[in-house]
């Protein structure tokens, strides 16, 4: 899947992690041991997990004005 920086742009501020790992091309359990090691950013809100999208973007090279 190719995202566009416009299509990034009109992301929410989070995401879920199934929804970062899409982005990603990876798969959720590779996303949430990504999560768990430190390497893909998160954020815990009550028992929820989300991936800050303009972290995210940063990871990636994507540049921040893209997320936001």
């Amino acid at each position: 899947m190719i995202v566009t920086a416009s299509e990034v742009s009109q992301l929410p501020a989070l995401i879920g992690v199934q929804q970062a790992c899409d982005l990603l091309g990876i798969s959720r359990s590779a996303g949430y041991r990504a999560a768990a090691a430190g390497d893909l950013p998160t954020i815990r809100l009550g028992r929820r997990l989300y991936v800050p999208t303009a972290r995210l973007c940063a990871l990636i090279g994507l540049p921040l004005e893209a997320a936001g």
